[in-house]
């Protein structure tokens, strides 16, 4: 499974993309997984306006991951 950071998130993680090859069971699992490796990307990830794609399509709430191919974080979005 690919994990992908966009935006701010990949500036503080200092990484923009990773293969994980034993996916988590859910999002909660992949987000405490990459928390515990970088506590300050932990705390990104759960900021306000953060968003989650799996497999290319917005998710809100929790997700299983069996069968997932990527996982994007997107911070928050802005413009006019």
């Amino acid at each position: 499974m690919r994990v992908l950071l966009f935006g701010r998130l990949g500036d503080v993680a200092g990484w923009r993309e990773r293969v994980l090859a034993t996916p988590p069971v859910d999002l909660s699992a992949l987000r405490d997984s990459l928390a515990g490796d970088d506590p300050a990307l932990g705390e990104a990830l759960t900021g306000p306006g953060v968003q989650v794609a799996v497999d290319q399509e917005l998710t809100r709430g929790e997700r299983m991951l069996a069968g997932v191919a990527e996982v994007a974080f997107l911070p928050p979005m802005s413009g006019g």
